[in-house]
């Protein structure tokens, strides 16, 4: 039987551990994290404005 897995982004202004409870809330735990950067042109040049964060999920069997 395969596990349900779902990935949770960080919000802008949201902690990474407030994204774990709201994942906790929904039966998912951490199993793993990704980065990457956000850019957005500034007078024709790529310019990173902020780092992006996702966490993976796995359902929990008890849920």
């Amino acid at each position: 039987m395969k596990q349900e897995t779902k990935w949770f982004e960080v919000e802008e202004n949201e902690s990474i551990s407030a994204c774990m409870e709201k994942m906790a809330k929904q039966g998912f735990q951490v199993v793993g994290r990704r980065e990457e950067p956000l850019f957005a042109e500034v007078d024709g040049v790529p310019t990173p404005i902020r780092q992006m964060i996702q966490l993976k999920g796995i359902k929990d069997k008890e849920s």
